[in-house]
């Protein structure tokens, strides 16, 4: 295993943390105001870890790279990571995890066709263990606890994240690979927060966000939740699409949702069912073969 495929199996391993604590923390502090915390702190983050590793010389980026990568920061962190939690809160972890799914294909289909990348007969097969491994840990046989409006938003609005993400992603990547990389991930977390803040100033949501953030909220839980969203898990998940494949890291990312019924086992004390061993089993089987049959 590489680098890159390491990354991006940690990356997932952190998210799937991130998400629990996302799941908690979106109980008090509505998806835009957290997504808006979130990515604030890993903007403030960010700024020492590239005068430590960088120091203080500025990269040379051409305006067009710039409108990239900014672009890539509004379609993938302010608008998709804000659908997500929107998905997140209407329709809980498991069948947020199963629309996030879509994630990879989105990635491969723009991959393909923007990129010029493609996958072996083992990695298609490894891939299609990692997505049935998912959906059998994520999908839910009753429904009734879920209201059908909320449902159906929340599947519209994860299918809209999903897209977003993979847009912004397949669209950075070059970039990702030929430019400072901490720069890169710096530049575009400014996109997503500066689309924010535009959305806030001509779309009146300024107080709203104010009531949101002097209300009393689980404040341990945001921080932790951004901390390894925003910075963690984003840079290793930036980094794995840095040295391999689109199409290849998006698969090895889905092993996030195993992580998350794993991680739920331990912290929150849910059930561990045979159907979720067997997902996971699928799942890990599925990241090998991507991992070690090219």
């Amino acid at each position: 295993m590489n680098w890159g495929e390491t990354f991006a199996l940690a990356s997932a391993l952190g998210w799937a943390w991130a998400v629990i604590l996302l799941r908690r923390s979106g109980e008090t502090l509505p998806p835009f105001e957290l997504n808006l915390f979130k990515n604030v702190l890993g903007l403030v983050l960010l700024i020492p870890t590239i005068l430590l590793v960088n120091g203080l010389a500025l990269p040379g980026y051409s305006l067009t790279d710039l409108l990239i990568i900014f672009t890539s920061g509004i379609t993938g962190i302010a608008v998709a990571d804000t659908w997500y939690l929107r998905a997140l809160n209407l329709m809980g972890a498991s069948r947020t995890g199963i629309v996030a799914s879509l994630f990879s294909p989105f990635v491969i289909l723009l991959s393909t066709v923007f990129l010029g990348e493609r996958m072996v007969l083992w990695q298609w097969l490894g891939f299609s263990l990692v997505i049935a491994g998912v959906l059998l840990v994520t999908w839910r046989v009753h429904r009734s606890e879920v209201d059908a409006g909320d449902l159906k938003k929340g599947t519209i609005y994860g299918i809209g994240a999903m897209f977003m993400m993979a847009v912004g992603i397949v669209m950075v990547k070059e970039i990702l690979e030929t430019r400072p990389f901490l720069w890169t991930v710096e530049l575009r977390m400014v996109g997503g927060v500066a689309g924010m803040l535009v959305v806030m100033m001509f779309g009146g949501r300024w107080q709203r966000a104010r009531q949101s953030f002097s209300k009393p909220q689980p404040w341990g839980t945001v921080i932790g939740a951004s901390f390894l969203a925003a910075y963690v898990a984003l840079i290793l998940w930036l980094a794995g699409y840095k040295l391999i494949d689109a199409s290849v890291a998006s698969a090895l990312n889905e092993t996030n949702g195993a992580f998350i019924v794993l991680l739920a086992w331990l912290m929150l004390g849910e059930k561990m069912s045979r159907r979720k061993i067997a997902g996971i089993s699928l799942t890990l089987a599925g990241v090998i073969i991507m991992v070690t049959m090219k």
